[in-house]
């Protein structure tokens, strides 16, 4: 990825405080962080505290051989480590958990919480999510949409976005950020307007310029076959996409568009752009999963944290098993770091 190596201010003091949620316990999370973290334990300028149930960072720890980070009992306190274990207080687990238990998901809820405030505190800097079952926490009589949205909506009034971005094997990358991120397909076209088109083009350019991306170049999907064909097969393009992309490049941002999805990905892939906005959830993640399935991250772009995830959900079929890819969760981790280091230097943004 361009700019993989932004030099760290001279004047920064301390190390990164990143937190790593374990997810719901039931799946692969507490698996994968292990094995990433394990992988990281040479990073200087960051300390990592993993944040979930600790009898289960123990039990994991043992089952892959690796050693027990320490715990803590409160964020304040000093790290005994480059790695440590906390967990937010809360009731602890008192039975054997079964795949997709509600007391997995309420806590992987709450740990979620405890990140977020923690970064919106100045007790982390940024967090990296493990993966949490939806399914799992509405049928524990949780509203949740997503982790995106959840934390999006703890941090307030902020406009955010979900970017999907990772290489495939000879190092080409995809990076999408979505219009719409988890909708029915039947509400996807009359959630599109003019307004949030716009405010997502702001937030893919921004993302350029965080991940050191000069050419910050953009290209937005339509919504119909072939791009609405001059709005003889759907009108979404004419009416609200291509007016979207007008005033983003008023704005000063390099974009494109509206192309067919098809042709579009097409020529991202072959490096055409550096994003792709598409405008809904499958018509962005489908590529880039054929793509980067193994290395993805997804990253909250827009947020006053930091926060990234690693592309995949719980696994509960491997659960346990010690077979767990930890690829994903690595990139996530790393993006994370580079993310941190990048805001830290003051780039002002020239959009108008």
């Amino acid at each position: 990825m361009a700019g993989d190596a932004f030099p760290l201010l001279s004047s920064r003091l301390r190390s990164w405080k990143i937190g790593v949620t374990l997810g719901d316990v039931t799946g692969i999370g507490p698996e994968v962080s292990l094995k990433a973290l394990q992988h990281l334990q040479g990073t200087s300028d960051v300390e990592y505290v993993l944040i979930g149930d600790v009898e289960a960072v123990k039990q994991t720890s043992q089952r892959l051989g690796i050693p027990c980070p320490p715990v803590i009992e409160s964020l304040q306190d000093p790290f005994q480590g480059p790695l440590v274990i906390w967990r937010p207080p809360g009731p602890a687990f008192t039975a054997p958990l079964t795949p997709g238990c509600p007391e997995a998901a309420v806590a992987a809820v709450e740990w979620l919480r405890a990140a977020g405030m923690a970064c919106l505190t100045g007790l982390l800097d940024g967090v990296v999510t493990g993966p949490v079952s939806k399914e799992a926490i509405l049928r524990a009589n949780i509203p949740f949409v997503g982790q995106t949205e959840f934390l999006s909506h703890l941090s307030g009034p902020v406009s955010t976005g979900m970017m999907l971005l990772g290489p495939d094997d000879r190092e080409r990358w995809l990076r999408v950020l979505l219009a719409t991120t988890h909708l029915p397909l039947k509400n996807v076209a009359s959630s599109l307007s003019i307004q949030g088109i716009r405010a997502s083009l702001q937030l893919a350019f921004q993302a350029c310029r965080e991940l050191g991306l000069p050419r910050s170049s953009i290209g937005v999907c339509g919504l119909n076959p072939h791009a609405g064909e001059g709005g003889k097969m759907g009108t979404e393009e004419v009416e609200i996409i291509q007016p979207a992309v007008e005033q983003a490049r008023a704005d000063g941002i390099h974009v494109s568009g509206p192309f067919p999805a098809d042709t579009l990905f097409h020529r991202a892939y072959r490096g055409e752009f550096d994003v792709v906005l598409a405008m809904y959830h499958d018509q962005g993640l489908v590529p880039l999963k054929m793509v980067a399935f193994d290395s993805g991250v997804n990253w909250t772009v827009g947020l006053p944290f930091v926060r990234t995830s690693p592309d995949h959900g719980t696994a509960y079929d491997i659960a346990g098993k010690g077979v767990a890819n930890p690829s994903s969760m690595l990139a996530a981790l790393r993006l994370a770091h580079q993310l941190l280091k990048a805001r830290a230097i003051p780039a002002p943004l020239d959009v108008k």
